[in-house]
C-alpha cells in the first residue's frame, strides 16, 4: 500500500451537498480501513458536516462549489480539508452572536484537539481557502 493516499470530491454549494460530502468522506475512510464505528470516523463525520455547512452558508453565493479532500500519510496522519473559492477566512463570532449560529468552528477546533489534531487555514491559488484538520490515524488500522 502506498505511503500516501488522497481523494477529493467537488460538490455544488447547496444544502443537499452536506449529506453527500459526509457520506463520501466515510466511504473513503472505510476503503482505507477505518471501521465505521471508530471514534475517528465520528469526528470526521462531524468535521466534514461543519466545514461543508460553512462553505455553503458563509460564501454568500460567491463559491459555486466546494471540494472535500482527504489525505492519509504513511498511516500516521489523516488530513481532512474543505476548499471554497471565497476569500474570507473563518472568524470567531462574539458569544452573543454564537447563540444561534457561529459555533461550527468552535466544534471543529474541539473535535480536532480531542483527537490530538490541529486546525489550519491555507490560501488557494485562486484566492479562496482550504480549512484543514490534521489528526493522528488510529493505531492498528491498516
Amino acid at each position: 500500500m502506498a505511503d500516501h493516499q488522497e481523494s477529493s470530491f467537488t460538490l455544488p454549494t447547496e444544502p443537499a451537498s452536506v449529506t453527500i460530502a459526509r457520506r463520501y468522506a466515510l466511504d473513503v475512510l472505510a476503503e482505507w480501513g477505518l471501521p465505521a464505528d471508530a471514534g475517528t470516523a465520528d469526528s470526521v463525520r462531524l468535521i466534514v458536516s461543519e466545514l461543508a455547512t460553512n462553505a455553503i452558508q458563509h460564501t454568500f453565493g460567491l463559491s459555486p462549489t466546494f471540494t472535500v479532500e482527504l489525505r492519509l500519510d504513511r498511516h500516521e496522519q489523516l488530513s481532512v480539508g474543505v476548499t471554497d473559492s471565497h476569500p474570507r477566512w473563518p472568524q470567531r463570532l462574539p458569544a452573543a452572536v454564537q447563540q444561534d449560529n457561529g459555533r461550527g468552528m468552535v466544534i471543529i477546533r474541539y473535535l480536532a484537539a480531542e483527537s490530538g489534531g490541529r486546525l489550519k487555514v491555507t490560501p488557494t491559488e485562486s484566492g479562496g481557502k482550504t480549512v484543514w484538520i490534521a489528526m493522528p490515524w488510529p493505531v492498528g488500522v491498516a
